[in-house]
């Protein structure tokens, strides 16, 4: 039997040199050919996955990219922390690769600008548009009123307790007195009972529901938007109450009539604890509150109140679904059945009120041979107005003329035609006729821009005149439009939207850490915050940047005994400048919102600065991790505690960018009190920043990095586009490629005045011509 020799199972067959060769030389091909791949191939090989084709995002992981890095930071992002199932297989040479064809391709803005042209869209007029359009609407069948520079309300004082004779006419800047078992004025009256009728005007500074609040005990009558019905009527007294209440809707930066008669008789209150004592002197007091939307009860304050009567404003009930806020600001470009439905009951509640007030807002008699007449005419005007432009004669004849035709009555057809209007596309939306806007639409681009409402009478005046036709003359209306409420409360909504706060956030703290610190310092805050943006924004100056570097902010009494400052413990709120603030920027209201209950937060404020001051795109954080507790680091301050919990790899392609902008607040608490320690030891409030331009700036502490944010033409650019998306509710990209950066430019030719950018931006936007067909979106059942 012959033997085989067989090789030993552990050992190799080993190749000739031959064999060798042609292995290494392909290893070298193969790696020339790996080394040759372009930024696309690349891209496609690792990325396609997760991010698809064209950067949209796949079912799986919806990661669109889009933003505004560098190709540098694109490829530092890249090499860290991508493909994000084996980190760091993808750097060097390749990383820049796919960084270059991912910001060339999709990711940059001209790259989207090119894939996808903005365009001026066909829009609906939103809720905030709707409401104030139909408030407006109403409002020009009634005589205009003046909110002029006197404040608080007028005051009418009568002995005895009717409202005939009249002893003293003065003004009170607000409504709380306790007058004890006196008189207002002994000399002047002529036994114990006497009545007084305050009455003016409140403004409403933010749009939502409002619970007034009168304290007495005694007899009270409180009337608010409606000279006919009071809201509390406790004329009639019954048991010990002494406090009333009730909600109103009112719409934000409108004045509304109100007056308040109160009597004081014989009878009162007892408030003894013994009954059966002699009954005790009638005392008398009265205070008048309330409680604006997310505030705490206060007495209404004088800058709120003028002693002359508005007009009433029609303010709808109706509920609305809420607009689409997916693109950072509220725009009307999608239709569902829930709208519909609203503006269809909106439209049955405002023929209601109509017909209630048919005399007064049409001044036909209810008797007369030409009151079908006088109702016509005031239908035509109602639908000119709705339809802002003057109605062709087809119109008349469909939205009056027939309404009258058919109907059984006068006020049956006023309704109809209420409805009518209301339901039609003419007054819903805009934005609907392609290429150069005509006056009449350059005069809703005006009214909506800067009042989210109707054109006015001078500017519907000018439209008819031809004088909406070149930026001088659209300019010289906006600015005699930006000095109106409206604009100011607009403006002022804006700027709490720009600063994260414009939903109220819930601004809870430790009791153990921070005692004191509750409800009415939050509220207080709150007004803190306001009065600094009116102070600063309608200033002479008007200077953007002042939002940024100044040191001077509101507090009242009670704010100052928690944060230190000397003033009395009753002081209303008074300008004070603190050396350590550095504009909003350290607002307490800011620091306290952006921290958790017991410890600043580093990250909430970063990312605020990055999105908001700055601009900048954040990716969502792919998971939530909640924030270590400090009990759990005792010895770690907060910023060690933050710069250990982002350590990872993952974290850092946002981190390295946020916590270096959150740092230099380190020196504000979780209420916003300055301190130099933390944990006895130093806080470190240095940061940096690496710019889009690709040079990296340093600072230490709050004043050095808010004098950065103020000269940094991002923190320009991106105020500007913020605003102009809030005015315009539409994309900025729109009106051509030089509308930004020309924007930019005028903002500091003009000192950073951002009265004047308003200017700027209607001036822009109002004739800019619509050359593409209107499309809208339809979610049906949403």
């Amino acid at each position: 039997m012959p033997i085989v020799r067989s090789r030993p199972p552990c050992l190799p067959v080993l190749p000739s040199r031959a064999a060798c060769l042609a292995l290494c030389l392909a290893l070298v091909a193969a790696t020339a050919v790996a080394d040759d791949r372009t930024g696309e191939q690349i891209y496609r090989a690792t990325c396609v996955r997760c991010h698809g084709g064209h950067g949209e995002g796949s079912a799986d992981a919806k990661r669109a990219l889009a933003g505004d890095k560098s190709i540098d930071q694109l490829a530092k992002v890249v090499a860290d922390t991508m493909p994000e199932d084996d980190p760091g297989t993808c750097t060097g040479d390749d990383a820049r690769k796919v960084a270059a064809y991912v910001y060339d391709a999709f990711y940059s803005r001209a790259a989207r600008e090119r894939n996808r042209p903005a365009r001026i869209e066909l829009a609906r007029l939103t809720v905030r548009q709707y409401r104030n359009a139909v408030a407006d609407l109403l409002g020009t069948f009634r005589s205009p009123g003046v909110w002029d520079a006197e404040r608080g309300l007028r005051g009418e004082y009568f002995d005895a307790r009717e409202f005939h004779t009249r002893v003293i006419d003065r003004r009170d800047p607000v409504v709380r007195f306790d007058f004890g078992e006196n008189t207002p004025d002994p000399p002047k009256f002529k036994g114990h009972d006497f009545t007084i009728r305050w009455s003016g005007s409140v403004l409403a500074p933010d749009t939502g529901e409002y619970e007034f609040v009168v304290r007495s005990e005694h007899a009270l009558r409180l009337y608010v938007n409606d000279t006919r019905k009071p809201l509390i009527d406790a004329w009639v007294k019954s048991g010990n109450d002494t406090v009333f209440r009730a909600p109103i809707r009112l719409l934000g930066g409108r004045a509304y009539p109100v007056r308040l008669e109160f009597s004081k008789a014989k009878q009162g209150v007892d408030d003894s604890k013994d009954k059966k004592a002699k009954a005790p002197a009638v005392k008398a007091s009265i205070a008048l509150g309330w409680k604006p939307p997310h505030r705490a009860e206060e007495v209404i304050p004088e800058r709120n109140l003028s002693p002359v009567r508005m007009p009433e404003t029609y303010v709808v009930e109706t509920p609305f679904p809420p607009d689409d806020r997916s693109v950072g600001y509220e725009r009307g470009t999608s239709v569902s059945k829930a709208w519909d439905q609203a503006v269809t009951d909106a439209a049955i509640e405002t023929a209601g009120y109509v017909v209630a007030r048919l005399r007064e807002l049409s001044g036909a008699p209810d008797e007369g041979s030409d009151r079908v007449t006088r109702l016509k005419a005031f239908c035509t005007k109602f639908a000119e107005r709705a339809f802002r432009r003057p109605l062709s004669d087809e119109q008349v004849r469909l939205h009056v003329e027939r309404q009258f035709q058919k109907a059984k009555d006068p006020e049956t057809a006023v309704k109809r035609v209420v409805l009518l209007v209301l339901k039609s596309p003419e007054f819903l939306y805009h934005e609907v006729r392609v290429g150069q806007p005509d006056p009449y639409e350059v005069a809703s681009r005006l009214s909506l821009g800067l009042w989210d409402s109707l054109p006015d009478p001078p500017l519907l005046a000018a439209a008819a005149a031809g004088k909406l036709a070149t930026r001088a003359q659209v300019a010289e209306q906006a600015e005699r439009m930006v000095g109106d409420l409206r604009t100011r409360s607009k403006v002022r909504d804006f700027l709490l939207q720009w600063l994260r706060v414009d939903q109220v956030p819930d601004l809870s703290k430790d009791p153990r850490l921070f005692p004191g610190f509750d409800a009415a310092i939050a509220s207080d805050l709150r007004t803190s915050l306001e009065l600094t943006l009116d102070d600063l924004v309608w200033s002479e100056a008007s200077d953007f940047r002042q939002l940024l570097l100044g040191a001077s902010y509101f507090v009242n009494g009670r704010l100052a005994k928690f944060y230190g400052i000397d003033l009395p413990a009753d002081a209303p709120f008074t300008k004070v400048t603190e050396k350590e603030r550095a504009g909003l920027l350290t607002h307490p209201y800011l620091m306290a919102t952006f921290a958790y209950t017991a410890s600043s937060s580093p990250i909430h404020r970063g990312v605020f600065i990055a999105r908001g001051v700055l601009g900048r795109a954040l990716r969502t954080p792919p998971i939530a991790v909640a924030p270590l507790a400090p009990d759990l680091h005792a010895g770690l301050t907060t910023r060690q505690r933050i710069t250990l919990q982002t350590s990872p790899s993952a974290c850092q392609a946002c981190h390295s960018m946020i916590n270096p902008l959150g740092f230099p607040l380190e020196q504000f608490d979780a209420v916003g009190r300055f301190r130099t320690k933390e944990r006895d030891r130093p806080v470190d409030a240095s940061g940096a920043y690496q710019a889009l331009s690709g040079e990296t700036v340093t600072f230490r502490g709050a004043r050095d990095y808010a004098e950065f944010l103020a000269r940094s033409e991002e923190t320009h650019t991106a105020f500007v586009e913020q605003i102009f998306h809030y005015l315009v509710k539409q994309p900025v990209r729109a009106f051509g490629p030089d509308a930004l950066p020309g924007l930019r430019r005028a903002f500091e030719s003009n000192g950073f005045n951002i009265r004047k950018l308003l200017v700027e931006i209607l001036a822009t936007s109002a004739l800019a011509p619509r050359e593409v067909k209107p499309q809208i979106a339809s979610k049906s059942g949403a």
